[in-house]
Formats: C-alpha cells, sequence, structure tokens
C-alpha cells in the first residue's frame, strides 16, 4: 500500500536497543520495501535523535552513520505482489536514506506513540515501529508497532560488565549486539540447510539469518554475520537472548573459514570485534540497589563517546566529556 520500493523504509525504536538508554530514539533504514532490514540483507543508514532537545529548537540528531545499502527489494511487475532485489547505484549508496526533517518527524511520532503506550500501561513503554515512505507521494507512514525487546528490559541496578583480559588479532569488525564476550569453536555455515552440523557452544558464522535458525541460535556462544543492522533477525534475537553478535562484518564467513576457535567481543562499544582464538576475559557484577549517595558529586570522565549510553546508568552527578562537557 506504501510504495517504499520507490523510496526507503525501515526500524525505528524508542530507546538504545543495546544499553538500555531512553533519551534516544533509534532510527534504522535502507531503500525499497522494508523485509531487507528485517531479514539483515542490507547493511542500513542509522540515526539517533536525543529526546529531551526533541520538543525544542535545537537540532537533535546526534549520530548518523551511512550504510552500504547494496540492494534494494522492489517489485517485480508494477502492480503485482512478486518481488525482486536489484542492485543500488553508488549515487544512491553515498547519500542518506532520509533527509534531517524527515528523522526528526520520525522521531516526534516516536515519541508520541511511546507516550500513548506508556501512559496505558502505567509506566515507561519502549516501542519497536516500522516505518515506511512512498516514493510516489514523498509522505512518510508508520506500519506495524510493538512494545521493544533487548536491553531496556534488563536490570539497571545491577551493573554487569565484560573485560578482555588479553588481546588477539582481530580477524573481522561490525556492528556489536549486547555488551558481552563469547568464544568457541567457529562453525561457518552457508546456507540453513547445514544447521544439523553446528554444536552447542560454537561460535555461529553466516551470511545473515531469519526465523528458521532459531533451533540453533540459542545454542551459539556467538553470532557472526556478513550482513544486517542493529534491527535484524539476528541481532533482535541475541539480543533477547543475551547472546554477543557482530553484524555487518562484510567477510566474516569469509575470512573465519580457516579459523580453529575465536572470541567474539561486543565489549568495546558500537563496534564489535571477533578475535582469533579463545582469549581470557572476565565478567564483573556490582549490585547498586542499595548503594547510598555521597555528598560530594561523583562526575565520571568518558573518553569513549560510544560508552556514554551505557555507563549513564551509573549512579553520577553527571558525565564529563571531551573538553570538559558536562552531560547530566
Amino acid at each position: 500500500m506504501v510504495r517504499s520500493d520507490k523510496a526507503c523504509s525501515g526500524v525505528m525504536f524508542t530507546i538504545d536497543t543495546e544499553s538500555g538508554f531512553p533519551n534516544v530514539v533509534y532510527i534504522t533504514g535502507s531503500y525499497g520495501l522494508g523485509e531487507n532490514i528485517v531479514q539483515g540483507v542490507v547493511n542500513p543508514d542509522e540515526f539517533y535523535v536525543f529526546k529531551p532537545c526533541l520538543q525544542k529548537n535545537y537540532k537533535p540528531i546526534i549520530q548518523k552513520t551511512l550504510g552500504t545499502k547494496e540492494i534494494k527489494m522492489v517489485y517485480t511487475v508494477e502492480g503485482e505482489s512478486s518481488t525482486k532485489n536489484v542492485p543500488v547505484s553508488a549515487f544512491e549508496r553515498s547519500n542518506f536514506i532520509l533527509s534531517d526533517e524527515d528523522v526528526i518527524r520520525l522521531a516526534q511520532w516516536g515519541m508520541k506513540i511511546e507516550e500513548h503506550y506508556s501512559k496505558k500501561a502505567g509506566h515507561h513503554v519502549a516501542m519497536d515501529i516500522e516505518w515506511a515512505k512512498d516514493g510516489m507521494t514523498q509522505q512518510l507512514f508508520i506500519v506495524p508497532g510493538e512494545t521493544g525487546d533487548g536491553e531496556s528490559q534488563t536490570n539497571k541496578n545491577v551493573l554487569e560488565t565484560y573485560v578482555l583480559k588479553e588481546r588477539g588479532k582481530v580477524l573481522t569488525q561490525g556492528k556489536s549486539v549486547g555488551e558481552k564476550i563469547g568464544s568457541g569453536p567457529v562453525s561457518v555455515l552457508s546456507s540453513v540447510r547445514e544447521i544439523g552440523k553446528f554444536k552447542k557452544g560454537e561460535i555461529l558464522v553466516t551470511q545473515m539469518t531469519d526465523p528458521d535458525w532459531e533451533p540453533i541460535l540459542k545454542l551459539a556462544s556467538g553470532i557472526v554475520t556478513d550482513r544486517g543492522g542493529r534491527t535484524c533477525h539476528a541481532a533482535i534475537i541475541s539480543r533477547e537472548m543475551g547472546i554477543p553478535c557482530v553484524v555487518g562484518t562484510g567477510n566474516g564467513s569469509e575470512v573465519l573459514t580457516e579459523c580453529q576457535s575465536a572470541t567474539v567481543c561486543c565489549a568495546e562499544g558500537e563496534t564489535g570485534y571477533v578475535y582469533e582464538g579463545t582469549l581470557d576475559f572476565e565478567v564483573k557484577r556490582f549490585d547498586m540497589e542499595h548503594l547510598e549517595r555521597p555528598k560530594t558529586k561523583i562526575m565520571m570522565n568518558v573518553g569513549n563517546p560510544d560508552n556514554a549510553f551505557h555507563l549513564s546508568f551509573i549512579r553520577t552527578t553527571g558525565l564529563v566529556g571531551p573538553a570538559g562537557i558536562h552531560y547530566q
């Protein structure tokens, strides 16, 4: 009904999917019909919009990441429901799918939807919303919406930190999903027909996943995909199951073919790394529920902006970023 085959489509979360930070709207999308986003076939554009500034006279887009968007799904024949994937031109790939005005409009709609369902539930409800843009009318539309998944549901009174105790050779990298570390033997599968070969505790490496892969996803100690973004199927499932996952590596299934074992690390910010070998790591847990605030104002010096959302849950007076900028 919405001719996004002639424009673009995607998914919007009213929360940061990885840390559960509630003050941002996270938007992903690519050209064409939306199935490629959900299935993780493409590496999409990403946008973060800061909620507190959204209703004020500011420019609240705090981060934009250009995806590769190699293909787009369109109708095979005008007016028929059959579809096909076609290449995206180099010019289109070098441009963001949405203007800043469109990004802000989507974020505003997301906040209104979140507010509505939060009032109905009596508590904050993060939303997972699909959107589409009609290429003929240039109008934006909201399509299905549901309560969000992932880190928003975890207990933020317990601080859990995964730390690598040694380093190794980086074999590939992509977008990190979650903040955990996992290691084990590597299993590179070219299609879902090979899932019978997979053994519990292995690192699953493949081009992309869909619901047919779910019987083995819960058995993996880590997941690595060539394609997809943080709202693709592999990312959503791994987030729900608490499994470290690196998506959109581009070459993971190729470079890991001869690798015996690997470590999937999502504990170093937005970029997830796949290291050669089984590296030693530790998990630190601290219960902050009954921690009393001191009279002294305790600040946190954050040198890596990628960690700011996650670190915001630590009970401090505020965060101090580069050049002494104070973030409340």
